[in-house]
């Protein structure tokens, strides 16, 4: 039987100091990205992505806008993996400097793209800063390489 897995993720932006909070993943998907995590059972998405920042970063965050969903497809077991994607610059709390997960930090918007970042982040970032995409589609199975399409 297919599975179905719901995640989320977001990118929190300080306009003023034209700054984005990243964490540093250890455990999955190592490297640089935004924060996120999975939807429980019994929350909606919004709640999920609220939930899992706050765990995650130690902030508390509302007004989320909504980016994109990337949807990945296993073309062999027909399981299936979606990314809810949000932006939000209405954060209060005090910023954790790490968890179990990996470090949270702030980093000027203009140096993202020289950090080691998680492997596909890159291509998913015109999603976030430039609200240039509404869809990422891709498919994967363990014998080939995945590819992400936008659209």
């Amino acid at each position: 039987m297919a599975k179905i897995e719901l995640t989320n993720m977001c990118m929190i932006y300080d306009k003023i100091y034209n700054r984005v909070l990243v964490q540093d993943r250890i455990k999955s998907w190592k490297g640089i990205s935004f924060p996120g995590g999975h939807v429980e059972d019994g929350e909606s998405i919004i709640e999920s992505t609220i939930r899992e920042i706050k765990e995650e970063t130690g902030l508390t965050i509302s007004n989320l806008e909504p980016c994109g969903i990337i949807y990945w497809c296993n073309n062999e077991t027909g399981d299936k993996y979606f990314v809810f994607n949000y932006r939000t610059e209405i954060f209060s709390g005090e910023l954790l400097e790490k968890t179990d997960e990996g470090r949270v930090f702030w980093v000027d918007k203009d140096q993202l793209l020289s950090l080691s970042l998680a492997d596909g982040f890159k291509e998913r970032l015109p999603m976030f800063l430039e609200k240039k995409y509404s869809e990422g589609f891709g498919t994967w199975n363990e014998e080939s390489e995945s590819q992400l399409k936008f659209i």
